[in-house]
Order: C-alpha cells, then structure tokens, then sequence
C-alpha cells in the first residue's frame, strides 16, 4: 500500500496526557539577528551527469566529436565515412566526412546514443542543428530521423526529417520535428540521402525547444523548475572538486566556458576516474552549460550566483606532490582569471569581458558580490595561495565578498588549522563541508551557538547526512538535516548561506548518494531532502527569535526529548520550527514572552512533514510518496498547545 503522510487536525493540535509538555519560550519583543537573503541557496557540481545528460537540455553526447579516445564515442557510424580535424572552430577541430556508400543499396552516416538514451515525448518538439558543407560546392540532403531500435514494428523510426545542404561554406542549418511518440531511450540518426556527394557535419545538436525560458542552448525545464521551486537566495558554482581537476590541465576553467557554444573545447570530467567501482568512461563537460547560462540562470531564479575558481591547486586528495600544483610565484595568471571574472560579470560593455558578456546576449552586469577561491584545500599551502587572491580582488573590486575554505573536515586539525587563517587573511565567509552520519547531525544542534562572532561569517557550503550502511536518500536522513538546520537558522549572525550538496543525479549515472533531486531521461522527483530545503526557504522570515525551553537552545540535548527548535519573525508573522527525532510523540507550548497586556498570537496554519516508512523516500514511479501537509492551525492565546508526532519536521505559522 502507497506510504501516506500520518497528519490529523487532531493530531496536530493535540495535548498528550501521558507525557510532559516540552515548553517552548519565545521572545516576541527581542528580535534577532537579521536572516540573509542568501541564508538558504543550491550548489551545483557536474557529479552524476548533472550537467550534459542532466540539468543542460543538449541530449547529443559528443556532439563535437571531441572525445579524446575515440572521436566518434557516443556514435555509431556507418557506409563510408571518415573524421577529420581541420574544422571551422578552433578549439573543437574535429567533424565528421560523409561519403558516397558505393553502391545503390549501401547508406552512410551516423547513429548518435545520447545519455543513457535519447529521451523524447509524444507531441513535443525538438530543434535538430548541424553545421555542415558540401566540400565540393553544390547540394546535398540529409535525413534525420528518431529511431526506436528496439521496435516490433514495421520500422524503426517513428520521426523523421530532411536538411537540405548547400556550398562549400559552413553554415549551421536547423530543423525542428515533433517527435511522434515517447520514448527514453531513443537514437538519433542521420542519413546521408543524397548519392554521389560528399557532406561534412560538425556539432550535431538536438534540444527540447521547449527548454527553461525558451533559451536554445538551454536547461531542462522539469530540474530547473524544481531549482526556482526552492527559491534559493545564493547559487553556488561550478563544483567542488571539479573546480580543482585531477590535475590543473582539467580543473574547471570558466574562459573556456564562453562565447559560441560551438568553439567551447571539451574537458574532461573530475568524477570520469574517480570511483572504478561506479566507472563511466565517457563523462565529460562539453562546457554547454558555461558561466554565462550559470549567470543567467541565477538571475532567473532569483538567487546571488557565487561562482569558486581554482587558486593554483589541484585536488589534494588525489596529488600528494606538490609539483602537481602552481607556484605562489607563478599565480598571476589564475589571479587575472578571478578579476577578469568578475569584469565578466559586471563590467561595463566598453570592458574586454563586459564585451563579452553582452556579445552573448545579456549587456546589463550580473551583478556579482561574492566569489569563492579554492574548494577543499588544506595545510599551509592553501592560505599561501589564497593570500595573494585576495589582496589583488580587495584592490581591484573591496566590494566583492570573498569565500575561504576550512578545508574537507567539519572538526578536526586541519579545521582548526584553517579557521584562523581565514580570519587572518580577511576571508568574508569561510566555506565549511560536512557529509556525515546520524550520530554527527544528531550532536550538532548546537553546532554555531558559541562561534566567534568577530570572525568571518559562516557558509555552510556542502552538507548532507549520510548513514553507515545507509548512504542513499531517506526519511530519516532528511529529518536529521531539518534538525541540524535549527543551529544555522538561530545563529543567523554568523551563519549566511547554506547549501546542501550534490544537487542532481541522474539514476543511471550517479556515482554519490544522496542528492537532492534525482531524474532519468524523461522524469524527476525532489527529494524529502528537497522539502526540507524547500521549507526553509519558504518559512525564512526575516530575524531570528530567541526560542529557549528551560533557558537553553533546543538543540537535541539531554532532557530535551530529541526536540529541536528555532523560530523566526516575519512581518506580523512568527515560524516556529520544531524537529522530533524520536519515535514518541512530544506535547509541546508555545510560550509566547515579550507581548503586550492584551497582545496574543493567532494559530494559522501548521506544516508537517513526516513518515511512518523512516528509510524510504520518494522515487521517480512515486514522487509524491513524501511530501508536506498543511492544516489549519485554530488556536490563540500567550500560551499555544500542540503536539509534535513521532519523527516529525512541523512549522507552527503564527500572526501577531
């Protein structure tokens, strides 16, 4: 039977008389430290196909021929044909040569597999686009077509078009076809129809034309839909790791992630080598997805996009010399990268990049305020090569915010090592990660209580709560998230942004777990994570409360029942978040302090989501499994009964 969230007014609103009522005091009158609007946000790395075969709508794989094995990986071709490397963009030199089979009854051209597949839907529409030239002048026609190998039935393609090529010149030529059925796992191909002639095709591209905004290089609508649904205020890109590359020759470099999309050269994925044991040989970044739509797609969501560049180091964890990374001595040229970034982004269209910028579609600055350099560096080397980033941004742009790191570890030597380092180098926020298990999310209600609040400001950079034995998304998991998000929301003085992280995965392409949203070719289904995250947003507010209860933080503590608890105001409203970890039911009050003679507070409505299947969660045949209920919340008063039931997330939404 379909798992359903256990919710009843009764329930809800209730008074346990068999347990003792866990007195929630909040203080109205005294409000809090501001929550920035950069409080709750994304962060985006290309792990899990999350880019190409992901959030990046292209469904080519290969498009360029550029893979450097074998150039037609991803293809399938056949007849007569050859690849050669003398083509029109630079950077993506090589194409393919379509030839005269040689006989009447012989076809040339080419299969493409897409990413795991091509995925299509009945009725929709799809833009083809080649560039393409009859070397020796004159005409030529290729058929297009999508193809279901597996078919039963006369044929194998159930869509079909033609592309008339002609001159000697290249030339992009496009066709938009309806696909006549759906189909995850269709081919594309491609004929060449004509006989006696030669074709050469170069960046063979399909798109949804219906993509996010209606952009042509675009986003998948569905998984940029479930990133504005979150309405997070920071985006945080390109990655972690892949900021950093195996090696500096394939770290993340935003220049070649600009201009045309047809001369962006190809690198080579972070995560292609990583884990043997979940091995894709064929993971690259095509670079489609570039800063510039990185940019545009924080604007369009609403978020303060904050991109990380690489300070000179490649991934520690798998370079132990340091002959892998760049002298101190030698940084200028990756300290330019960062200060032409942001004129990139916010430079006037008179400005080298500014220029740029507006050449590809967007004249008015991005208005950029933060950047991170490095991701999870660490020892002494990383504060030597942030140092002179950071002098040489403060000279050229002190407004813009810097992001540090405190390294891989949430605790520990090199924690406490790079914390104060932070603070001497003049970081603005320090970037803190932590994937850890139930027992670590358990003990960290009071995680920021007792930081120093004359530092740098915290960004909670990449967290998510991974079980031994467990490590895959869950109820649980997502619960323990939402109590360890109390510690950020009411240190909201020291705490400015936080991410969880990964994002995406794709379910034939993931090689880390858990994510926030998971898709296949033609679905995708958001977390309980997701609501988690979700909730935090929508219920921001804008200042902390205090919220006590027998004078403490409700952080999980010993006496405290496995409550966990924040509040917040918000105009004439008051969220209060209140986590039960435990499988017994808590009788809570909502003590309201700080209210004038007559003043009471007037129940609205309450949120709840929980789960009597603790380790399940959505998946993409049941989306909906988990998913936040809303009730009328009927009570008023200084002093409000609820109840909280077993494993729960609830927010108790109040007016003043």
């Amino acid at each position: 039977m379909k798992t359903r969230l256990l919710l009843t007014l009764s329930i809800l609103c209730g008074i346990s008389a068999f347990a003792q009522t866990n007195r929630l005091d909040i203080d109205v009158k005294k409000v809090g430290a501001p929550i920035q609007s950069t409080m709750y946000g994304i962060f985006f790395e290309d792990i899990n196909f999350a880019a190409d075969g992901g959030l990046y709508a292209e469904l080519v794989k290969n498009r360029s021929f550029e893979f450097p094995q074998d150039p037609l990986q991803g293809w399938k071709a056949f007849g007569k044909t050859e690849v050669r490397n003398d083509g029109p963009f630079d950077r993506n030199p090589h194409y393919v040569r379509l030839m005269e089979p040689g006989h009447p009854h012989k076809w040339t051209g080419l299969d493409n597999e897409g990413f795991f597949g091509i995925g299509l839907k009945a009725g929709e529409q799809y833009r083809f686009s080649v560039w393409a030239r009859v070397p020796d002048g004159g005409k030529a026609a290729l058929r297009v077509e999508f193809v279901n190998t597996a078919s039963m039935g006369e044929r194998q393609f159930f869509t079909q078009a033609h592309v008339q090529i002609e001159g000697a010149e290249w030339k992009k030529y496009q066709v938009v076809m309806t696909s006549a059925e759906t189909n995850a796992k269709a081919t594309l191909r491609i004929f060449l129809e004509s006989r006696g002639v030669t074709v050469d095709v170069e960046h063979i591209s399909l798109f949804p034309v219906d993509t996010w905004k209606g952009h042509e290089n675009g986003l998948r609508k569905d998984l940029a839909q479930a990133l504005y649904d979150l309405h997070p205020g920071i985006f945080r890109f390109p990655g972690g790791c892949i900021v950093e590359g195996a090696d500096l020759e394939t770290r993340y470099n935003w220049k070649n992630s600009v201009g045309p999309v047809e001369n962006r050269p190809l690198n080579e994925n972070r995560w292609e080598y990583t884990f043997p044991h979940r091995f894709y040989p064929d993971y690259f970044q095509s670079y489609g997805l570039g800063f510039f739509e990185f940019f545009q797609l924080s604007e369009e969501i609403g978020s303060e996009p904050l991109p990380i560049l690489s300070c000179g180091l490649a991934c520690q964890f798998q370079n132990d010399s340091e002959d892998a990374h760049v002298p101190v001595s030698e940084l200028q040229p990756y300290i330019q990268d960062a200060l032409d970034l942001i004129e990139f982004a916010n430079g006037g269209t008179d400005t080298e990049w500014g220029a740029l910028r507006a050449e590809m579609g967007h004249p008015a600055p991005f208005n950029l305020k933060y950047i991170g350099i490095g991701n999870e560096q660490w020892d002494p080397i990383y504060p030597e090569h942030l140092e002179p980033f950071i002098k040489a941004i403060r000279k050229a742009y002190p407004e813009i915010k810097i992001v540090g790191s405190s390294g891989p570890n949430s605790e520990g030597e090199q924690f406490d090592y790079l914390w104060p380092e932070m603070k001497r180098l003049g970081a603005d926020l320090v970037d803190e990660h932590f994937y850890r298990p139930y027992d670590w999310f358990i003990a960290q209600g009071a995680r920021y209580d007792n930081y120093d609040r004359k530092g740098p400001k915290v960004f909670a950079g990449e967290y998510a709560c991974h079980a031994k034995g467990r490590k895959l998304n869950h109820f649980y998991a997502s619960l323990l998230e939402a109590a360890f998000m109390t510690t950020i929301e009411r240190n909201a003085d020291i705490v400015h942004m936080a991410t969880y992280a990964p994002l995406f995965a794709h379910v034939e392409g993931w090689q880390w777990r858990p994510d926030l949203i998971w898709y296949d070719n033609l679905r995708s289904m958001r977390t309980c994570s997701w609501h988690v995250q979700q909730l935090y947003g929508q219920y921001k507010g804008s200042n902390a409360l205090t919220l006590k209860m027998n004078g403490s933080n409700v952080t999980g503590a010993e006496g405290q029942n496995g409550l966990f608890a924040s509040a917040v105001k918000d105009g004439d409203k008051v969220y209060v978040k209140v986590i039960n970890t435990t499988d017994k039911e808590q009788p809570v009050e909502l003590n309201f302090t700080g209210l004038k003679k007559k003043q009471e507070l007037k129940g609205i409505e309450c949120v709840k989501l929980t789960s009597d299947n603790l380790y399940e969660d959505n998946d993409l045949d049941n989306p909906d499994k988990f998913a936040p209920v809303t009730v009328p919340f009927d009570a008023a008063g200084k002093t409000i009964p609820a109840t909280v039931e077993p494993y729960c997330f609830s927010i108790f939404v109040l007016t003043l």
